[in-house]
Protein backbone atom coordinates (compact mmCIF):
# COMPACT_ATOMS: atom_id res chain seq x y z
CA UNK A 1 0.00 0.00 0.00
CA UNK A 2 1.18 3.59 -0.83
CA UNK A 3 2.59 5.71 1.95
CA UNK A 4 1.24 9.31 0.34
CA UNK A 5 1.93 10.83 3.65
CA UNK A 6 5.41 9.95 3.13
CA UNK A 7 5.45 10.96 -0.55
CA UNK A 8 3.80 14.28 0.48
CA UNK A 9 6.54 15.46 2.70
CA UNK A 10 8.95 14.35 0.15
CA UNK A 11 7.22 16.78 -2.29
CA UNK A 12 7.04 19.21 -0.03
CA UNK A 13 10.62 19.49 0.80
CA UNK A 14 11.46 18.92 -2.41
CA UNK A 15 13.99 22.42 -3.97
CA UNK A 16 10.87 22.98 -6.21
CA UNK A 17 7.58 21.10 -5.23
CA UNK A 18 5.20 20.18 -7.42
CA UNK A 19 1.83 21.99 -7.20
CA UNK A 20 -0.31 19.76 -8.86
CA UNK A 21 1.51 16.73 -7.54
CA UNK A 22 1.22 18.12 -3.50
CA UNK A 23 -2.68 18.94 -3.81
CA UNK A 24 -3.22 14.94 -5.59
CA UNK A 25 -1.45 13.95 -2.75
CA UNK A 26 -3.66 15.71 -0.63
CA UNK A 27 -6.50 14.02 -2.69
CA UNK A 28 -5.37 10.83 -2.22
CA UNK A 29 -4.82 10.85 1.95
CA UNK A 30 -7.96 12.57 1.95
CA UNK A 31 -9.99 9.23 -0.48
CA UNK A 32 -8.45 5.62 0.30
CA UNK A 33 -10.05 4.60 -2.72
CA UNK A 34 -7.07 6.84 -4.71
CA UNK A 35 -4.66 5.07 -6.57
CA UNK A 36 -1.60 5.52 -8.30
CA UNK A 37 -3.05 5.34 -11.74
CA UNK A 38 -5.88 8.06 -10.50
CA UNK A 39 -3.13 10.60 -9.77
CA UNK A 40 -1.60 9.46 -13.79
CA UNK A 41 -5.34 10.11 -15.05
CA UNK A 42 -5.48 13.62 -13.46
CA UNK A 43 -1.61 14.70 -14.60
CA UNK A 44 -2.76 13.19 -18.29
CA UNK A 45 -6.00 15.47 -17.83
CA UNK A 46 -4.10 18.55 -17.25
CA UNK A 47 -1.57 18.05 -19.92
CA UNK A 48 -4.54 17.51 -22.12
CA UNK A 49 -5.85 20.56 -21.35
CA UNK A 50 -2.86 22.39 -21.86
CA UNK A 51 -2.79 20.60 -25.13
CA UNK A 52 -5.70 22.79 -25.96
CA UNK A 53 -4.32 26.69 -25.05
CA UNK A 54 -4.09 27.54 -28.76
CA UNK A 55 -0.30 27.64 -29.77
CA UNK A 56 1.52 30.94 -30.13
CA UNK A 57 -0.75 32.83 -27.43
CA UNK A 58 1.70 35.69 -26.37
CA UNK A 59 0.42 38.50 -23.39
CA UNK A 60 -1.01 38.84 -20.47
CA UNK A 61 -4.23 39.95 -22.31
CA UNK A 62 -4.20 37.02 -24.66
CA UNK A 63 -3.21 34.21 -21.67
CA UNK A 64 -6.55 35.50 -19.74
CA UNK A 65 -8.75 35.24 -22.91
CA UNK A 66 -7.26 32.00 -23.94
CA UNK A 67 -7.66 30.06 -20.82
CA UNK A 68 -11.25 31.99 -19.95
CA UNK A 69 -12.39 30.37 -23.42
CA UNK A 70 -11.13 26.89 -23.08
CA UNK A 71 -11.05 26.50 -19.05
CA UNK A 72 -14.45 28.69 -18.07
CA UNK A 73 -16.54 28.13 -21.78
CA UNK A 74 -15.76 25.20 -23.31
CA UNK A 75 -14.46 22.68 -20.24
CA UNK A 76 -17.04 24.36 -18.11
CA UNK A 77 -14.86 24.89 -15.14
CA UNK A 78 -16.11 27.06 -12.66
CA UNK A 79 -17.69 27.54 -9.28
CA UNK A 80 -20.82 28.33 -7.10
CA UNK A 81 -21.30 29.04 -3.47
CA UNK A 82 -22.83 25.07 -2.67
CA UNK A 83 -19.42 24.05 -3.82
CA UNK A 84 -17.68 25.62 -0.05
CA UNK A 85 -20.00 22.84 1.36
CA UNK A 86 -18.48 19.84 -0.34
CA UNK A 87 -15.00 18.16 0.79
CA UNK A 88 -14.54 17.34 -2.80
CA UNK A 89 -14.26 21.01 -3.81
CA UNK A 90 -10.46 21.18 -1.77
CA UNK A 91 -9.78 17.80 -3.93
CA UNK A 92 -7.98 18.57 -7.30
CA UNK A 93 -8.35 14.64 -8.65
CA UNK A 94 -12.19 15.28 -7.84
CA UNK A 95 -12.34 19.23 -9.21
CA UNK A 96 -10.96 18.04 -12.85
CA UNK A 97 -13.60 15.15 -12.32
CA UNK A 98 -16.54 17.76 -11.21
CA UNK A 99 -15.34 20.53 -13.09
CA UNK A 100 -16.29 22.72 -9.75
CA UNK A 101 -14.16 23.55 -6.75
CA UNK A 102 -13.23 26.12 -4.46
CA UNK A 103 -11.61 29.19 -5.96
CA UNK A 104 -8.16 28.27 -5.19
CA UNK A 105 -8.76 25.10 -6.48
CA UNK A 106 -9.99 25.93 -9.94
CA UNK A 107 -6.87 28.69 -9.80
CA UNK A 108 -4.89 25.46 -9.39
CA UNK A 109 -6.29 24.12 -12.34
CA UNK A 110 -5.74 27.48 -14.26
CA UNK A 111 -1.77 27.67 -13.26
CA UNK A 112 -1.05 23.99 -14.09
CA UNK A 113 -2.96 23.91 -17.34
CA UNK A 114 -1.37 27.49 -18.51
CA UNK A 115 2.29 26.38 -17.03
CA UNK A 116 2.21 23.37 -18.98
CA UNK A 117 1.02 25.53 -21.99
CA UNK A 118 4.01 28.03 -21.50
CA UNK A 119 2.37 30.99 -19.78
CA UNK A 120 3.90 32.92 -17.05
CA UNK A 121 1.47 32.21 -14.46
CA UNK A 122 1.32 32.56 -10.96
CA UNK A 123 -1.54 32.59 -7.94
CA UNK A 124 -2.77 35.33 -6.05
CA UNK A 125 -4.46 34.52 -2.13
CA UNK A 126 -6.02 37.48 -1.98
CA UNK A 127 -8.00 37.71 1.49
CA UNK A 128 -11.54 35.25 1.05
CA UNK A 129 -10.66 34.50 -2.73
CA UNK A 130 -7.66 33.42 -4.86
CA UNK A 131 -7.27 34.25 -8.66
CA UNK A 132 -4.78 34.04 -11.00
CA UNK A 133 -2.25 36.43 -12.85
CA UNK A 134 -0.20 36.38 -15.95
CA UNK A 135 3.10 37.98 -16.76
CA UNK A 136 4.90 40.32 -14.79
CA UNK A 137 3.39 40.41 -10.99
CA UNK A 138 3.28 44.38 -11.26
CA UNK A 139 0.78 44.82 -14.17
CA UNK A 140 -1.68 43.12 -12.01
CA UNK A 141 -3.16 41.03 -15.57
CA UNK A 142 -5.41 39.07 -13.39
CA UNK A 143 -8.83 36.33 -13.69
CA UNK A 144 -11.36 34.59 -11.18
CA UNK A 145 -11.25 30.96 -12.07
CA UNK A 146 -14.33 30.97 -9.69
CA UNK A 147 -16.46 33.02 -12.09
CA UNK A 148 -15.37 31.34 -15.21
CA UNK A 149 -12.23 33.11 -15.66
CA UNK A 150 -13.86 36.58 -15.49
CA UNK A 151 -10.98 39.30 -16.73
CA UNK A 152 -9.62 41.06 -12.86
CA UNK A 153 -8.21 44.51 -13.05
CA UNK A 154 -6.55 45.85 -10.12
CA UNK A 155 -9.45 48.17 -9.35
CA UNK A 156 -11.22 45.10 -8.99
CA UNK A 157 -9.16 43.00 -6.55
CA UNK A 158 -9.08 46.19 -4.26
CA UNK A 159 -12.99 45.77 -3.98
CA UNK A 160 -12.72 42.22 -3.58
CA UNK A 161 -10.20 42.82 -0.66
CA UNK A 162 -12.47 45.58 0.54
CA UNK A 163 -15.51 43.32 0.66
CA UNK A 164 -13.54 40.57 2.33
CA UNK A 165 -11.65 42.49 5.44
CA UNK A 166 -13.14 46.13 5.28
CA UNK A 167 -9.77 47.08 4.77
CA UNK A 168 -7.47 48.62 1.69
CA UNK A 169 -5.14 46.32 -0.23
CA UNK A 170 -2.35 45.85 0.64
CA UNK A 171 0.93 45.42 -1.52
CA UNK A 172 1.82 42.36 0.69
CA UNK A 173 -1.38 40.93 -0.57
CA UNK A 174 -0.27 40.71 -4.25
CA UNK A 175 3.07 38.28 -3.61
CA UNK A 176 2.62 35.70 -5.87
CA UNK A 177 1.91 32.64 -3.64
CA UNK A 178 4.14 29.81 -4.06
CA UNK A 179 3.44 26.12 -3.91
CA UNK A 180 3.52 25.44 -0.33
CA UNK A 181 2.08 28.38 0.87
CA UNK A 182 -0.95 27.03 -1.78
CA UNK A 183 -0.77 23.70 -0.35
CA UNK A 184 -1.27 25.22 3.26
CA UNK A 185 -4.35 27.27 2.09
CA UNK A 186 -5.80 24.23 0.59
CA UNK A 187 -5.16 22.18 3.49
CA UNK A 188 -6.92 25.11 6.03
CA UNK A 189 -10.07 25.14 4.19
CA UNK A 190 -10.11 21.92 4.41
CA UNK A 191 -9.82 21.97 8.31
CA UNK A 192 -12.17 25.17 7.99
CA UNK A 193 -14.80 22.79 6.38
CA UNK A 194 -14.37 20.17 8.86
CA UNK A 195 -14.27 22.07 12.04
CA UNK A 196 -17.92 22.79 11.31
CA UNK A 197 -18.47 19.26 10.98
CA UNK A 198 -17.55 17.74 15.00
CA UNK A 199 -18.32 14.02 13.07
CA UNK A 200 -15.14 14.91 10.37
CA UNK A 201 -12.57 15.27 13.01
CA UNK A 202 -10.16 12.48 11.34
CA UNK A 203 -10.15 15.09 8.38
CA UNK A 204 -9.33 18.11 10.08
CA UNK A 205 -6.40 15.90 11.81
CA UNK A 206 -4.81 14.23 8.53
CA UNK A 207 -4.75 18.27 7.56
CA UNK A 208 -3.50 19.07 10.14
CA UNK A 209 -0.68 16.35 10.07
CA UNK A 210 -0.07 17.32 6.43
CA UNK A 211 -0.04 21.02 7.43
CA UNK A 212 2.77 20.49 9.80
CA UNK A 213 5.06 18.84 7.07
CA UNK A 214 5.31 21.66 5.13
CA UNK A 215 8.12 23.61 5.64
CA UNK A 216 6.67 26.72 6.87
CA UNK A 217 3.08 26.36 8.94
CA UNK A 218 1.64 28.29 12.15
CA UNK A 219 3.32 27.04 15.26
CA UNK A 220 -0.36 26.45 16.46
CA UNK A 221 -1.24 23.78 14.41
CA UNK A 222 0.78 21.75 17.27
CA UNK A 223 -1.77 22.94 19.70
CA UNK A 224 -5.05 22.33 17.22
CA UNK A 225 -3.69 18.85 16.64
CA UNK A 226 -3.04 18.29 20.66
CA UNK A 227 -6.98 19.25 20.98
CA UNK A 228 -8.09 16.67 17.54
CA UNK A 229 -6.22 13.84 19.76
CA UNK A 230 -8.14 14.55 22.88
CA UNK A 231 -11.64 15.34 21.35
CA UNK A 232 -11.59 12.05 19.59
CA UNK A 233 -10.15 10.02 22.57
CA UNK A 234 -6.38 9.90 22.41
CA UNK A 235 -6.57 12.05 26.27
CA UNK A 236 -2.49 10.84 26.87
CA UNK A 237 -1.22 11.96 23.76
CA UNK A 238 -3.23 14.45 23.41
CA UNK A 239 -2.06 16.15 26.68
CA UNK A 240 1.97 14.92 25.83
CA UNK A 241 1.52 17.21 22.94
CA UNK A 242 -0.27 20.06 24.65
CA UNK A 243 2.40 20.41 27.55
CA UNK A 244 5.36 20.16 25.07
CA UNK A 245 3.66 22.70 23.22
CA UNK A 246 3.41 24.77 26.35
CA UNK A 247 6.86 24.26 26.74
CA UNK A 248 7.72 25.76 23.50
CA UNK A 249 5.18 28.80 24.67
CA UNK A 250 7.14 29.68 27.98
CA UNK A 251 9.39 32.03 26.43
CA UNK A 252 6.59 34.02 24.51
CA UNK A 253 3.61 33.70 26.19
CA UNK A 254 3.56 32.23 29.64
CA UNK A 255 0.13 32.88 31.16
CA UNK A 256 -0.68 31.30 27.68
CA UNK A 257 1.46 28.71 28.12
CA UNK A 258 0.29 28.32 32.40
CA UNK A 259 -3.47 27.73 30.24
CA UNK A 260 -2.38 24.84 27.67
CA UNK A 261 -1.14 23.05 31.23
CA UNK A 262 -3.90 22.94 32.92
CA UNK A 263 -5.77 21.75 29.89
CA UNK A 264 -3.51 18.77 29.48
CA UNK A 265 -4.38 18.36 33.52
CA UNK A 266 -7.82 18.18 32.21
CA UNK A 267 -6.89 15.93 28.95
CA UNK A 268 -5.06 13.54 31.65
CA UNK A 269 -7.94 13.24 34.20
CA UNK A 270 -10.24 12.12 31.66
CA UNK A 271 -8.19 9.24 31.48
CA UNK A 272 -9.60 8.45 35.23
Amino acid sequence: MTDWRREFAEEARAEQPDLARLCLLVGAVADPSVTQADLDAAEIELDRLAGLVPYGTRGADAWVAALSDLLGRREGFQGVPADYQRLESSLLHEVLRRRRGLPILLSVVWMEVARRAGAHVYGLGLPGHFVVGFGDPGDLRLADPFAGGRAMTGADAELLVAGATGEALDPSMLRPASPTAIVLRVLNNIRAWATARPECSDVALWAVDLSLMLPSHPARLRYERAELLVQRGDFLTGAVEMEAYATVMDAVEPSAAEAIRQRAKAARALLN
